[in-house]
């Protein structure tokens, strides 16, 4: 049933307000559409935000209103997502305005990828979402929980997903927070179409959830006709959560990895979070045993400080030697520091190509034991050192033709 006169909001505004709008919408029983746009560069786009907000409003049937545009530079997949979040409130309508994908954005994404930075970016603040690929971290988190404020779910969610169709991600992959419990399970409808690659899972707390997920996001997939896998961190962030982590790690074949949030988790202990992380040695270090027992990932939590890049090499390596595999930023200053103390350092490529080198010979000449000096190794220390060296060519610290360089 349509609201006549009836007036909605949806987007920001604000000084400190960028490449976002304002939209007030008021449905009317005659009189056509009018709009009233207040914008910086109306002179420029005026004419194309008319025409896309008219075009927009025909699509969902809407042949009076007034509408008010605040405009602060929000493109064109913004402007429609504040158009329809606020369409949504005054009628009742399953139709959603899409704009196509652009070509860049299609590409997947593989279990065993590495993951070693992954950058939250808020579900409802645009203009954190637009260049963030270009700072290269191997995963970008749109997250539609705890940084979305509850009356805004429901526009963070139109947002993300016209994001996930348009924002350049540069190829990294393709991330998305969604809610707990049944909002999370809201949340996929919006995102699984969009080629979203890895769902992240907040407070995991039992194996069930991820398999309702299986279920729900099967679903989508046969009615989108969609073949490729959606990937699951799911984030331990309680005592119940650590307890479960090996139920977790194993729930489905869909998990690739888990991350430890220690904000939530100190709070669940009722313990306060320091630096030197004492008070959440236990629950990193059973999660990162859960992790390596089941094959997937262990991912650290966030280091919260965005200016002491110091200690937060510190912390990097801390976490890399408890056996972790990559942490979550909260700044793009956080992604070089992060890749770079997870990446395998001189001595130890060098070990590796030993090791890896030793194998070869060993091969060669049909040996079925490998030895280094006085060393015997185990074939699941070959494994672990070529997987060394794998990471060393994929990030450019030794070249493909390695072997065919050695004098």
């Amino acid at each position: 049933m349509n609201n006549i006169n009836k007036v909605v909001t949806a987007g920001n505004k604000g000084k400190k307000v960028r490449s976002d709008c304002f939209v007030t919408l008021e449905l009317t029983s005659s009189g056509g559409i009018n709009i009233d746009l207040v914008s910086k560069v109306k002179v420029l786009f005026g004419k194309s935000i008319i025409e896309l907000c008219k075009k927009e409003l025909e699509f969902f049937g809407i042949k009076n209103a007034n509408i008010k545009i605040e405009d602060t530079g929000a493109l064109p997949f913004i402007l429609q997502a504040r158009i329809e979040a606020a369409v949504k409130q005054v009628i009742d309508t399953d139709k959603e305005y899409l704009a196509e994908m652009i070509e860049a954005n299609n590409y997947s994404s593989t279990k065993d990828r590495y993951r070693f930075s992954r950058l939250y970016l808020p579900g409802n603040t645009p203009s954190m979402m637009l260049n963030a690929g270009i700072h290269k971290p191997d995963g970008i988190i749109l997250d539609l929980e705890d940084s979305v404020a509850p009356a805004k779910k429901e526009e963070a969610r139109l947002l993300v997903r016209n994001a996930l169709l348009q924002v350049n991600f540069y190829g990294a992959e393709r991330m998305v927070r969604i809610n707990q419990g049944q909002r999370g399970i809201d949340d996929l409808k919006f995102v699984i179409p969009h080629n979203v690659h890895l769902l992240l899972v907040p407070k995991c707390e039992s194996a069930e959830y991820l398999q309702e997920l299986d279920l729900e996001i099967e679903k989508i997939k046969k009615q989108h006709n969609i073949s490729h896998p959606i990937f699951y961190m799911p984030i331990i962030e309680s005592a119940m959560g650590v307890e479960k982590a090996f139920e977790i790690a194993t729930a489905s074949p869909n998990v690739v990895a888990l991350a430890i949030g220690l904000e939530d988790y100190t709070a669940d202990m009722g313990v306060r979070r320091t630096r030197q992380g004492d008070e959440s040695l236990y629950a990193r270090t059973r999660m990162v045993n859960a992790c390596h027992a089941a094959k997937i990932q262990p991912i650290d939590s966030v280091f919260s400080d965005v200016g002491d890049m110091e200690a937060l090499k510190v912390n990097v390596k801390t976490s890399k030697s408890l056996g972790f595999e990559g942490m979550g930023c909260i700044h793009p200053r956080q992604i070089n520091v992060i890749k770079d103390n997870f990446s395998p350092e001189p001595e130890q490529i060098e070990k590796a190509k030993k090791i890896v080198l030793a194998f070869v010979e060993a091969e060669k000449k049909g040996l079925g034991v490998v030895s280094l000096g006085t060393k015997m190794i185990d074939p699941p220390v070959v494994k672990r050192n070529q997987k060394v060296i794998n990471l060393a060519i994929s990030l450019g610290k030794l070249s493909e033709n390695w072997m065919n360089e050695i004098e």
